[in-house]
């Protein structure tokens, strides 16, 4: 069932995906996070700019995960106009994108043993100014593992500090996740008072990711300002 949108945390937003654009109607919204249950390649041409898009769309893989979104989502890599992206892809391409490639960071997943315990993180920019390529150990997550403790059952879940770690990087104020799953970019960025949209296909997701925002609504009117603003900085 859809949640009631409503402003759960006090302060302007700075942008706003609203039924005025085409979006229709938000599945969840607060004072940070717009939420979608949609396909994110038709909402592609209404949505409002953002200075980053930080995702992990479906990709071409062996582990069969939603091989059935792949289209989708290179429509959406062809379709929407944004300066700056970081996106989580298959190690042996590039993503399709029509932006210089500036940096190619990896996901070291500290806490698995398997060959295969890494992602690599693509960053495009506009301007063409090579960025540091960075490796970012944290924890993999899935139910059971060890430093595993916020998993939502989804089969390709990001880690919480992770994605708050690429937000700061990138500086970005405004973010976009077209494929949030369980809504970890969604969280990271509402944690550290980033406006951010994000659209997920999966209504079950999406409830899931609406329940970590209304979680975390108490946690942040309770914290300081200041705590919030700076929050994330020091992570590894």
């Amino acid at each position: 069932m859809m949640p009631d949108c409503k402003e759960a945390v006090t302060g302007a937003p700075v942008i706003r995906c609203t039924a005025l654009l085409g979006c229709g109607r938000p599945y969840y919204q607060d004072a940070f996070v717009t939420l979608y249950h949609a396909d994110a390649a038709e909402l592609a041409d209404n949505l409002p700019q953002v200075e980053l898009v930080l995702t992990d769309p479906p990709y071409p893989n062996n582990a069969g995960h939603f091989d059935d979104g792949i289209p989708a989502a290179l429509r959406f890599l062809e379709t929407y106009r944004c300066d700056h992206w970081m996106i989580f892809w298959h190690e042996l391409e590039t993503p399709p994108l029509n932006l210089p490639l500036v940096a190619k960071h990896i996901w070291h997943r500290n806490n698995s043993n398997r060959a295969d315990n890494y992602e690599p993180v693509y960053e495009f920019h506009a301007d063409g100014k090579k960025r540091a390529s960075r490796v970012l150990p944290y924890p993999v997550i899935y139910p059971g593992l060890t430093g595993c403790d916020e998993a939502t059952g989804h089969p390709t879940q990001k880690n919480l500090k992770l994605m708050q770690k690429l937000i700061h990087m990138a500086g970005a104020k405004t973010i976009c996740d077209p494929f949030c799953g369980s809504g970890t970019t969604i969280e990271a960025a509402r944690l550290i008072r980033r406006q951010v949209i994000g659209i997920e296909k999966n209504e079950r997701w999406c409830e899931v990711t609406a329940s970590r925002c209304a979680q975390e609504t108490l946690a942040l009117e309770e914290q300081p300002n200041d705590k919030l603003r700076h929050g994330g900085n020091n992570q590894g």
